[in-house]
Order: structure tokens, then C-alpha cells, then sequence
């Protein structure tokens, strides 16, 4: 029973919020994992009460989840609880009255263009041929140079950078769309990598990889390379770039995109349209970050600061 309401709820959520496929996703691993621990004491997910909410929460903390993840879990389930009480399965909501883990403001990492540069260079470097060395390029300065979400540039449609456009169509989260600049360098390597896109088709025996849709076509059930797969790479580089690892994501290099950004005088607002973000205070954040360096610079090269 549980089961079949979790997957009515998942179902209205795809369409009541456009949501993407991933959030879907996140809602549904969230469930399973709660009516999962639910299971042992044969309570039913429509008699949940609140401490059974809170017994839960702690049971992750016990288990080392993060904050950040326990207030994933904790919003899974009052989602959940809002939309029972709204389609009239329960007349409570057990998860009205609990407040989430307190969430410190962590700042986003980034890295400096120099990092940017060395990782550019082994992406190169890394590559068994030049047609593989062109998309490893391509990729790399995509990612540093357009701020994407590694998942919106890796399902980049081929026909959306066809004819050297300016600005590409992004599909991002709930499927809003926005537009993104390609600066000339971007599109540069995207025309190099789109010839030997055209090389690998013709020398390959796997024609339907290379002639898919996607700008970054592969053989897989999206048909086109993974997020993981780049995040993976982006390890790779580092390593060849002698840069520790740890501190390299595809996150990071889009935080640093908005970072440098920032730094070189650019509006805020304009950072949040380039990124997609729907909320404001999700850019400003970045400020922080900017206010740090300016500070390590007054305090470390300023000539009274010595004294």
C-alpha cells in the first residue's frame, strides 16, 4: 500500500512541477528509504506520527548522513505528507510541526584560472588521439566558460550549436529553459571538436553513437556521455595536472565560472540569469566568496598590513 500511494505521489510531482528527472529521482530513493525503516515495526505510512518522523531523522544522523542530506530526507517526506492531506488520504500531517537540521551557509569552492588552465592542458594531454583531445577540450572549456550544470551540457542537442550561434538553448532544472553566450574561445573548440566528431563517425564501426542527436553522443540508454563519466575525467586531469582531486568537481569549475565572474565587476543578477537560478540568494552567495579574496588581498600585499 505504501508503496502504491509513494508512487502516485511521484507520479503528480512530475507533472504538477515539471520536475526533472533527478529530482523525481531523489524523491523516490528518499521513500523507499523511509518506508524501509518503517517496515520492521509494521506501521503503516498514513499512521506515522511525529516522533516516528523524529526517531527517523536521528536513525540518519546515526548513520553519518550529512545535514544537507537529513534535510533532503526531511523535505522527501513532508512533501509526501503535504500532498496525502491534500488528496485526502490522512486528515494530519505527521511532518507539519518538524523543523529541519540546522543547515550551516557553506560557502561554494572554486578554484583560480590558473587551475583552470593546467586542467585545460591535461584534458589534452589525457586523450589517446586528437579527436579525442578535441572533445576533452571542448568539454573542459565548455564547462568553465558557459557556468552549465554538468548534466545540461552534457545533453546538449547537436542542432543547438550548429551555424556558430552566439547563445545556446539550455534545458535546465524543471525543464525551464534559458540562454547561455558561447564566448568565441567556446565556440572555437566546439567547431573542432564538431570536425572530429565527423572523423570518429566515419572511422567508427558504432555509426549510431556518432550519429546521435547530442553534441557528446555515446552508446549508452541517454545516448549521450554521462555526468559521472566527466566527473570521473575531471579527477583524471587533476591528477595529470598535479592538482589535488578533491577540489576538482564540475560544480566547481561552475562555481568558479560565477566566482570570476563576480570578481571582474559582473552583475549579480545577470550571474543568477547565466546560471539558471531562480532565486537570487542563491547567487549571493558568491559574494562571499569574492569578499574573502579581496580581504586575503588588502591583508596580505596592503603596505600598512604588515604593521
Amino acid at each position: 500500500m505504501s508503496k502504491d500511494l509513494i508512487f502516485t505521489f511521484l507520479e503528480a510531482k512530475s507533472v504538477d512541477i515539471d520536475a526533472s528527472e533527478n529530482t523525481i529521482k531523489s524523491y523516490s530513493q528518499d521513500l523507499d528509504k523511509y518506508i524501509d525503516w518503517l517496515a520492521p515495526s509494521k506501521i503503516q505510512i498514513l499512521d506515522v506520527q511525529l516522533q516516528h518522523i523524529e526517531q527517523y531523522l536521528v536513525h540518519l544522523k546515526n548513520r553519518g548522513l550529512s545535514i544537507a542530506s537529513r534535510a533532503r530526507h526531511l523535505s522527501s517526506i513532508k512533501q509526501f505528507y503535504r500532498f496525502a492531506v491534500e488528496e485526502g488520504w490522512t486528515q494530519t500531517n505527521p511532518a507539519l510541526q518538524i523543523s529541519g537540521p540546522g543547515r550551516s551557509k557553506k560557502l561554494p569552492q572554486s578554484v583560480t584560472l590558473e587551475t583552470i588552465e593546467r586542467l585545460l592542458e591535461a584534458a589534452g594531454k589525457e586523450a589517446k588521439n586528437k579527436s579525442l583531445k578535441a572533445r576533452n577540450i571542448c568539454l573542459m572549456t565548455l564547462l568553465y566558460a558557459t557556468g552549465m550544470r554538468v548534466s545540461e551540457m552534457m545533453s546538449l542537442p547537436l542542432d543547438s550549436v550548429k551555424g556558430n550561434p552566439n547563445m545556446v538553448l539550455v534545458s535546465g532544472k524543471g525543464s525551464k529553459e534559458r540562454l547561455v553566450p558561447v564566448s568565441k574561445v567556446a565556440r572555437s573548440s566546439i567547431n573542432i571538436w564538431l570536425k572530429h566528431r565527423e572523423i570518429l563517425l566515419k572511422a567508427s564501426n558504432k555509426h549510431d553513437s556518432f550519429s546521435s542527436k547530442y553534441l557528446f553522443p555515446s552508446n549508452n540508454k541517454s545516448g549521450y556521455l554521462t555526468r559521472q563519466w566527466l566527473f570521473k575525467k575531471l579527477k583524471k586531469w587533476a591528477i595529470l595536472a598535479e592538482i589535488d582531486p578533491k577540489k576538482v568537481s564540475p560544480h566547481v569549475i561552475r562555481h568558479a565560472f560565477a566566482t570570476h565572474l563576480l570578481a571582474n565587476g559582473a552583475d549579480l543578477r545577470v550571474i543568477q540569469t547565466l546560471l539558471g537560478h531562480s532565486d537570487l540568494g542563491t547567487t549571493e552567495i558568491y559574494t562571499h566568496v569574492v569578499d574573502d579574496s579581496l580581504n586575503n588581498l588588502v591583508f596580505n600585499h596592503h603596505p600598512l598590513s604588515e604593521k
